[in-house]
């Protein structure tokens, strides 16, 4: 028997003090009600309501039952204001996996911004790049670089940008401002990922094979390794875009850029997602767009 069902019939019936109010408030036929409450006295051993034609007494059980009852569907409502109140006002804690690149230039420095919107909801991020299984360990949000291929995730895409190269003032002023690509040979040029550097030259994508004293792996660890002042770098624009903006690097080679990689954030497909995941998305959104260099 459905007992959650059976439960509620004996407590309108209580309520109404006879089974044909407590059907019109239930949506369902007399029959249907005096069965659900048959059927819980049955699974309870107990007579919970003496009937005769003329009414309907409460035994001393059912006077028990009917409290413990009352204190079933409280907890259910109180349960489910709760959930509504979340949806209303964003509360709880946000689980967030991101790149250390990513939190560190981009999330953490705007993160009192969004306290100060949503001060009921906590954030706990984690720093890495391994996203597969973030469904399993309860992450809620993952920050992706790149294309995605997981077909279990839901996704929003942050921005799309496009790769330049940069370096500081002062490593320009001693070694000179490069015009052309070429010119790229005869600096030091911190490498990434690849030393064989894109550019778009008269309408096409060339290569150029650059050469350097130090391979980064890490958006994080290049970006200080050009703020330093040890040479050239290039990455996506999101990586120097606030650094650019504040004027400590200069962007070199504007002419010759070309489309960088592209900033998801990824998370568990659901038909209602929680309002604090919700907000949360949008400010990543809000922090990752601003600035030069987006493109829908």
């Amino acid at each position: 028997m459905n007992k959650l069902l059976g439960m509620l019939a004996f407590v309108r019936v209580v309520e109404s003090g006879g089974f044909t109010s407590a059907a019109k408030r239930l949506g369902l036929t007399v029959s249907a009600v005096a069965k659900n409450v048959s059927r819980l006295e049955q699974e309870l051993g107990t007579q919970l309501l003496v009937r005769t034609t003329r009414r309907i007494t409460v035994t001393d059980f059912g006077r028990e039952y009917y409290a413990s009852c009352g204190r079933v569907f409280g907890e259910i409502d109180n349960a489910e204001n709760a959930l509504r109140q979340s949806q209303a006002v964003p509360r709880g804690t946000v689980t967030l996996l991101c790149p250390m690149f990513f939190g560190r230039i981009n999330l953490l420095p705007r993160l009192h911004e969004f306290y100060a919107r949503y001060p009921e909801v906590n954030v706990e991020v984690t720093f890495s790049n391994r996203y597969n299984d973030i469904i399993e360990e309860g992450i809620n949000l993952a920050v992706v670089v790149g294309q995605l291929r997981d077909s279990r995730f839901a996704s929003r895409t942050l921005t799309r940008s496009h790769m330049l190269c940069a370096a500081t003032p002062a490593y320009l002023r001693e070694h000179g401002t490069p015009q052309t690509i070429d010119d790229l040979l005869s600096h030091n040029c911190l490498v990434s990922r690849s030393a064989l550097w894109q550019f778009k030259e008269s309408g096409r994508m060339v290569e150029l094979p650059v050469k350097g004293n130090l391979v980064v792996r890490e958006g994080d660890a290049l970006r200080e390794a050009t703020l330093l002042g040890l040479g050239i770098a290039r990455s996506n624009w999101w990586l120097f875009r606030q650094d650019i903006a504040a004027g400590t690097l200069l962007e070199i080679l504007k002419p010759h850029r070309v489309p960088g990689r592209s900033i998801s954030v990824i998370y568990a497909p659901t038909k209602f997602l929680p309002k604090k995941i919700r907000v949360m998305i949008d400010f990543l959104v809000e922090i990752t767009k601003t600035g030069e260099g987006v493109k829908e």
